[in-house]
């Protein structure tokens, strides 16, 4: 048998995949079941006016990208914050306005979870991941976490650095900025991270439902004893109970994670919850 003729057979473990820092930081957008969210896609429960409060905050947060007014206009936008912090339980929408965020804002922008953002920067080193960042119009961070005093200082002087060259930020937690890592770690240094960190964001408390028991709780009579309900009901609500923590868009999403001397191509699978 001729050499020519003969298969050559790669095994998988001689493949060596890699992805360049660009690469990565493209994959930073919302999920896809929020390709097309918008504030008009947006259904604030009339009965928690800090949902429609929330929809207006968003689109005020916007105005710093419309055109002033020109030349001779004696208007000047007042000065706010670089940063939006949506605050609220599960299903009441945080997720949804982020997204809204990140498709009203112009040029280069990005959309990760807080875990992705860390990721980056051990994959890369800080210095490469802000030098990508840097120059974004928006950074948004979804499901925002101080669970680890190395986690903060990172992201504290990432973004305060990132502001500095004029991007702004915004964030979804089920906790406010200044109890973040409250009852985890009591040290000074740590807690003088969160006080610089909280002092970047303008607070929203967002109150209310989850969005996937709504329409089915106002079908049911407010003066039927729960007790009373079929079973076949109370099976519909304990499924939906599971569902505020275990949503239905859940998806996969792939996030980098190394040190400076690990392959960028590193990815740690992970399942992405969808907080609407």
């Amino acid at each position: 048998m001729s050499t020519d003729s003969a298969t050559v057979r790669e095994h998988l473990i001689d493949r060596m995949p890699t992805l360049t820092g660009a690469e990565i930081v493209e994959q930073l957008v919302p999920p896809r079941q929020f390709t097309d969210a918008s504030l008009e896609t947006y259904r604030p429960d009339h009965d928690y006016p800090s949902q429609a409060e929330a929809v207006d905050a968003v689109r005020a947060f916007t105005a710093a990208w419309r055109p002033s007014g020109g030349f001779f206009s004696r208007r000047k936008a007042p000065d706010a914050l670089p940063g939006l912090y949506l605050d609220g339980g599960f299903g009441v929408g945080k997720t949804h306005l982020l997204a809204s965020l990140w498709h009203a804002a112009p040029g280069r922008k990005y959309f990760g979870t807080f875990i992705e953002y860390t990721a980056l920067v051990g994959a890369l080193g800080y210095a490469a991941a802000f030098e990508l960042l840097k120059g974004a119009s928006l950074l948004c961070i979804d499901e925002f976490e101080l669970d680890d005093p190395g986690d903060t200082r990172i992201m504290s002087r990432l973004l305060t650095e990132l502001v500095a060259k004029g991007s702004r930020i915004a964030a979804t937690s089920n906790t406010p900025p200044n109890a973040l890592g409250e009852g985890r770690f009591a040290a000074q240094d740590f807690l003088r991270e969160i006080d610089a960190l909280s002092a970047q964001f303008r607070t929203l408390r967002i109150d209310g439902l989850d969005y996937r028991r709504r329409d089915f709780e106002a079908t049911q009579s407010p003066t039927t004893p729960p007790n009373s309900l079929p079973q076949s009901t109370t099976s519909a609500d304990r499924s939906l109970s599971t569902a505020s923590t275990t949503c239905c868009c859940t998806s996969p999403r792939s996030t980098r994670r190394g040190t400076s001397s690990s392959s960028p191509g590193s990815t740690l699978w992970r399942s992405r919850t969808c907080t609407f």
